[in-house]
Formats: C-alpha cells, structure tokens, sequence
C-alpha cells in the first residue's frame, strides 16, 4: 500500500474535518437556539455559529468536489448565506424590541429608548 500524501489526500483530509467542525458548529447554533431564554441570545445563537458552520460545511464540500462549476454553486450558496443571516437577524431584533418581548434589563444600551 502507498502511503504517499498527495494534494488530492491532504484536501479530502482537509475537507473531512471541516465537514466535521462545520457540523459541530451548526449542531451547538440548534442547541443554543432551544435552550437560549430571550430573543437576543437566540438570534446570536442562529447567527454566529450557524454562519461558520455552514461555511465550514461549504468549504469541506468544495474541498471534497474540486470542479469549477460545483466551486461557483459553493461560493454563491455562502455569499447569500453572509447576506441574508444578519439582515434576517436584524429583523428578528427589531420585531421583538418592537414587540416588547424583549428584556430590557440585559441591555447595556438602549439606543432607541427615547422614540
């Protein structure tokens, strides 16, 4: 058996454990998501490390395929990914200071107070 590590060896290597972190990653946004009392951890939990998460998984998936076409459906499936978790984020917060079902003790700042 040939146990020479070639470039194709060292990017499914690479792509296996990002695939891996990517998981884990998305799997603690879920976790954090059901066990997160208020709105405001809740969107920090689906923001943050779901976004890494899902560009870990990406980048193992790209890492893995290796063709040109399947990098560009890749690359375009993270940029809407970037585009679209703060802007949804964003809404989330604002419905719920909105709303008032949001803790106003736990804010340092409340920018929006006087409106």
């Amino acid at each position: 058996m040939d146990w020479a590590f070639t470039p194709a060896h060292v990017a499914d290597w690479l792509g296996a454990a990002s695939l891996v972190a990517g998981a884990l990653l998305s799997l603690a946004a879920a976790i954090g998501v059901l066990r997160f009392p208020d709105t405001v951890t809740r969107m920090h939990a689906a923001t943050k490390p779901q976004v890494l998460g899902v560009l870990l998984l990406l980048l193992g998936v790209a890492l893995r395929l290796r063709t040109l076409s399947d990098l560009g459906m890749v690359a375009l499936v993270g940029v809407f990914q970037l585009a679209t978790a703060p802007v949804a984020a964003q809404m989330i917060g604002r419905a719920a200071y909105r709303g008032g079902r949001l803790n106003r003790d736990l804010l340092d700042a409340d920018e929006l107070a006087d409106r």
